[in-house]
């Protein structure tokens, strides 16, 4: 081997340990997150992770020895953490009370939801918590929208991408002293990105509608907004959004949904059982039974499929639901 390949090499291998070195987080660390500074004296060793995906960042980055209790889950944990989670206490699916997140002693606390954590929260503003000296950190994707009155999801101007829940892998990586475990998780994020836009980029013309849930059948259908982590499934897989709204959860009558005339009708399995229509078995057979949505071209040919709900959520399912949607895409006889 040549002297100079032997200092290259050299050189590659300096590199790469500065920036391992680099990787190591520095106390006090302060994170700008949501328009706040938040200052962190020592990794987190009690947190509460409010709403699934903030959990299952924190599962995936194998933190579960450093977890007190997690709460609101559409749906249930990834498989590949559900052994991690299981020690893990598990307020409720639904809203917690603050009262039960402050009996648990955090020394933190990240939220996927202004619902969760935020001016109108169900549980806590973040003041009620750094009121206590504990910090808190909100997903990016969250404070991203605008919100509007009555609208407590608020809306978008922009489709919403990956990129920042990259920001939230990245912060909470950093929060939490495991950056190199963050960076990994990113990388894989990205090249099955790749790979899914790389499959589906000669697709044309596809519209895609995605229905949530419904407190019934007469009532108005909560839907994946045009901009939203729905969009953006939609985007990956060469489609477009049949719901052009930019609120995140528009909620859309019947007449409306048949007037979109989706190519592919997406119908969300929600586990947590507080609505009939929660599960995608119910919604089909309702799609199928009912004397004029029946009648749409999407359920005419068969073209509905099954996703995880919690993809509909700006998270790390959103990218799991795409793989969902494209798998089943497949075998569906599309136009």
């Amino acid at each position: 081997m040549s002297r100079n390949s032997i200092l290259t090499l050299g050189t590659v291998a300096l590199l790469l340990s500065s920036m391992s070195l680099r990787a190591d987080t520095h106390y006090p660390l302060t994170i700008e997150n949501c328009g706040q500074s938040v200052t962190f004296d020592n990794a987190p060793e009690n947190a509460v992770a409010l709403g699934q995906n903030s959990a299952e960042i924190m599962l995936l980055l194998g933190l579960e020895d450093r977890m007190a209790a997690t709460a609101f889950w559409p749906n249930a944990v990834l498989p590949e953490v559900a052994e991690a989670n299981s020690g893990v206490e598990r307020l409720t699916v639904e809203f917690p009370t603050l009262e039960s997140v402050l009996a648990t002693q955090p020394d933190f606390v990240a939220a996927m939801l202004t619902t969760l954590l935020g001016p109108d929260s169900k549980v806590a503003k973040r003041s009620d918590f750094e009121g206590l000296g504990i910090p808190t950190y909100l997903s990016p994707s969250a404070c991203s929208t605008t919100l509007d009155a009555g609208d407590a999801y608020g809306s978008r101007g922009e489709l919403w991408n990956m990129d920042l829940l990259y920001k939230e892998i990245e912060d909470l990586s950093r929060i939490f002293d495991v950056a190199e475990r963050g960076q990994a998780l990113i990388a894989d994020f990205k090249a099955r990105e790749a790979a899914l836009r790389a499959q589906f980029s000669e697709t044309e013309d596809l519209s895609f509608l995605f229905w949530f849930s419904s407190p019934s059948p007469a009532d108005d259908a909560y839907l994946g907004g045009g901009n939203g982590p729905s969009g953006y499934i939609a985007d990956v897989l060469g489609g477009t959004n049949a719901i052009k709204t930019e609120a995140d959860w528009p909620a859309v009558g019947w007449e409306g949904i048949m007037a979109a005339d989706p190519t592919v009708f997406v119908v969300a399995q929600v586990d947590r059982e507080r609505w009939n229509l929660d599960t995608a078995d119910n919604k089909i057979a309702f799609l199928t039974s009912d004397p004029t949505v029946s009648q749409m071209e999407a359920v005419r040919n068969g073209r509905i499929v099954v996703m995880s709900g919690a993809a509909m959520n700006p998270s790390i399912r959103t990218l799991y639901g795409a793989e969902q949607v494209a798998e089943q895409l497949k075998a569906i006889d599309l136009p």
